[in-house]
């Protein structure tokens, strides 16, 4: 068959019009933006334009290309090198194509070898809880444009500058640990203040400053003894995330923006071993909020890119401990793997998982040290919300001191009680003043408690001095002094109220004498009496008695809510307290003297009082 001009022409000019729009390749970004020697070997994400047809190779000393996997819109491709074994160096990453290439420098640096590096946190420290947003402004450069603060979901200006400002103050208070809400970008989203809609897991969000100023900030606290944890988020981004529209890989989310499940919150299915996957999937599988596309932890691509991620974050910022939001969304054979990695970089890192639900055998079930469903998560703890149910119950809601009693009666489901991360309160409750309906006696009360039971406490900003607050976001509220045109500054004795001292007197008391007495970091509980009011206890080296021989001293707590005093009778015959037959009220929180008669021991607790005796 032969063809007439018309047809050479017409492929003449459409060969040339695709020669005209054939673009060499472009790298944009690459997560993540450097590594470290002696870490596991990388898997690289890179994005860009046109690298469908590019082939990568890597130049570097010790370095080398294992594989490579392109997206089928030439967007992204998983570069998986070998850098285990190589020196610090700068790298590079090539991509090149019959059209030209893209060439980017690479970093691997000397990893931080400071023995006194990432030390994890435990039941010997006291942790305060930022919401860096609604703590202070430290900088105006980064504050968002207009005044914003009257608006609840708004940006309202906090920063890491503004949380260095404060040290001086954290440690007044007496907290050894740091915990900040996440500090990844929100991009512009104008109601992500949170930090929990996240639009670049590698980058520090504007609002809060800059990467040096988070390492500043790190730095800082290190250089005062406290520790630093950061929230990370690996269930789900921000709707915003450049992902949500142009995902690395098929199934790199569970569903998309126009359909997908929306998660259910009845954790007892993951629970039963002979559920099926439907039972459970739109658990682990449906999205937190229309807004926050869920993640495909099952993708091995995904896994990793989480992973590295926190291992990222840990070496830059000198971090100490991680906190890990929604822990029961996603797959726990992620958290096996995940925690598996982190700790064999880390072994002293510490991992605690927000599983939120007021019953020990749900919030058991995703602690590590024991195999649940034939999978051990590897966490090292959780924190105690069943405590904290307990606690509003019982002091807010008018409930049996018992039901607390009752609630420390099912830590065996723990292999790890003691490490029990206690509250009264965190960003996504009420205000616990506010749901006392005001009361600073029951608040005090709540206070004492987490702070002299086993596990660590952790106090959410803003509750040392009894800020109010009902549900979110008006749990959220700024710090009052930490923002420019505060009528008073609550940071300073002057600057706040009769009542504020006195709850901020308490606690901090209360945390001075908790670092002085190891019985209240690490030793054993005993509780010895509950009934509707009164909740009696005892800190101990062991639960051997004074008639042991053991000259070791031991703490005894008594709390009455009452709105009267109660006598209690504490039977002490195969107790902490058997032959015990001094006791030495504590000056942090004074009681009367108790009545020894043989074998038991009376008291008369005063009325919405906790007493604290030095028992030998």
């Amino acid at each position: 068959m032969r063809f007439g001009p018309s047809i050479f022409l017409a492929c003449a000019m459409g060969c040339a019009t695709a020669a005209n729009y054939a673009q060499p390749p472009r790298i944009t970004k690459i997560d993540p933006p450097n590594w470290w020697t002696g870490f596991p070997n990388p898997m690289l994400l890179v994005q860009g334009k046109d690298l469908s047809g590019a082939r990568f190779t890597i130049a570097g000393k010790g370095t080398s290309l294992a594989k490579t996997q392109i997206s089928a819109n030439g967007h992204w491709a998983f570069l998986w090198v070998r850098t285990r074994d190589a020196v610090p160096q700068t790298i590079y990453i090539t991509a090149r194509d019959a059209q030209g290439q893209a060439r980017r420098a690479f970093v691997l640096a000397a990893r931080n070898h400071d023995p006194n590096a990432h030390r994890g946190f435990s039941s010997a420290d006291a942790m305060y809880l930022i919401m860096t947003d609604r703590f202070a402004d430290g900088s105006t450069a980064n504050d968002p444009p207009g005044d914003n603060r009257a608006a609840p979901r708004a940006w309202h200006g906090g920063d890491f500058a503004g949380i260095i400002q404060h040290l001086n103050y954290l440690q007044q208070l007496g907290v050894t640990t740091v915990w900040t809400t996440p500090v990844v970008s929100n991009g512009a989203m104008p109601e992500s203040y949170h930090g929990y809609a996240a639009t670049d897991l590698y980058a520090v969000d504007p609002h809060f400053g800059t990467l040096q100023e988070y390492r500043k900030l790190s730095d800082a606290l290190h250089a005062r003894g406290i520790k630093l944890v950061i929230d990370l988020v690996a269930n789900h981004v921000g709707i915003e995330h450049p992902w949500v529209l142009d995902p690395p890989a098929p199934d790199w989310f569970h569903g998309t923006p126009a359909h997908h499940r929306m998660a259910q919150h009845d954790f007892y299915r993951l629970l039963d071993p002979h559920a099926p996957p439907r039972a459970w999937r739109n658990i682990t599988e449906g999205w937190f909020t229309n807004g926050m596309p869920d993640l495909n932890q099952e993708n091995p691509l995904v896994a990793r890119y989480l992973i590295q991620n926190a291992l990222w974050w840990v070496e830059t910022a000198n971090l100490d401990g991680i906190r890990l939001d929604t822990v029961p969304y996603v797959d726990r054979a992620y958290w096996q793997e995940f925690t598996a990695v982190l700790h064999s970089v880390y072994p002293h890192l510490t991992t605690v998982g927000e599983v939120f639900n007021s019953d020990p055998e749900v919030t058991s079930f995703f602690a590590g040290g024991v195999a649940r469903n034939g999978i051990d998560t590897g966490l090292n703890t959780v924190f105690d919300f069943p405590v904290d149910f307990a606690l509003r119950d019982v002091l807010a809601h008018g409930k049996p001191m018992t039901e607390l009693a009752s609630v420390l009666g099912r830590d065996a489901l723990y292999p790890h009680p003691e490490r029990l991360v206690t509250f009264i309160g965190n960003h996504d409750t009420t205000r616990f003043v506010t749901a006392a309906g005001g009361s600073v006696s029951m608040l005090k009360l709540a206070l004492g408690l987490i702070l002299t039971m086993r596990g660590m406490p952790q106090i959410y900003s803003g509750d040392e001095i009894a800020m109010p607050g009902g549900s979110d976001p008006d749990n959220r509220r700024d710090f009052p002094g930490g923002f420019p045109g505060n009528s008073r500054d609550a940071f300073t004795l002057a600057g706040r109220t009769p009542s504020e001292n006195a709850v901020f007197n308490w606690t901090s008391g209360l945390l001075a004498y908790r670092a002085a007495h190891a019985e209240l970091q690490t030793g054993i509980e005993q509780n010895l009496f509950a009934d509707a009011d009164v909740f009696a206890f005892v800190r101990a080296a062991s639960t051997a008695g004074c008639a042991s021989g053991d000259p070791n001293e031991r703490l005894l707590i008594v709390v009455n809510k009452a709105a009267q005093s109660e006598s209690v009778q504490l039977p002490t015959e195969a107790t902490a307290l058997a032959g015990c037959t001094r006791f030495a009220d504590a000056p942090v929180t004074p009681g009367p003297p108790p009545h020894i008669d043989g074998r038991s021991l009376r008291i008369d607790e005063p009325a919405e009082s906790m007493s604290l005796y030095v028992v030998r």
